[in-house]
């Protein structure tokens, strides 16, 4: 398998598994936002600017679920703009876990790991953009008409 295989499936595999985990924590907010049906207190949210889990729940669901799915499909694909979705992807995990941290504090090990995770997820969109611009796909041939 060559190096933009490897490269593209890991990229892949990583936002498919993201993109499920948020999808069923999104769903289970947004059907309960009590956060009571996965376990989350609604006493975490008392120095942030919501009520309660709906609208977390939501965006949750739809950026890093929705949208790591999409990135999923973009990465099997090789797609030329799985490496910019990716990016962008990684940047909105950063923003989430920061608004989390500065809102809730430090309350789950999961934080700094799903932190990571978007340093990892920007580092791949970064290599699947280096990589699509050096071989030239970006680049769209137009041939002459004659």
């Amino acid at each position: 398998m060559n190096k933009s295989k490897v490269l593209s499936y890991s990229t892949g595999t990583l936002l498919a598994l993201v993109g499920i985990g948020a999808i069923v924590v999104g769903v289970g907010l947004v059907i309960e936002p009590s956060g009571d049906r996965i376990g989350l207190p609604l006493e975490l949210l008392n120095n942030s600017p919501f009520e309660d889990f709906l609208i977390p729940g939501f965006a949750l669901f739809v950026i890093n679920g929705f949208g790591s799915l999409i990135g999923a499909v973009l990465a099997f694909l090789n797609n030329r703009y799985a490496g910019f979705t990716t990016m962008i992807l990684g940047i909105a995990m950063i923003i989430w876990i920061t608004a989390q941290v500065i809102w809730i504090g430090w309350e789950s090990v999961l934080q700094p790991i799903f932190l990571g995770v978007g340093l990892v997820e920007l580092a791949l969109g970064f290599l699947l953009t280096d990589w699509t611009i050096e071989h030239g796909r970006f680049h769209r041939h137009h041939p002459h008409a004659h």
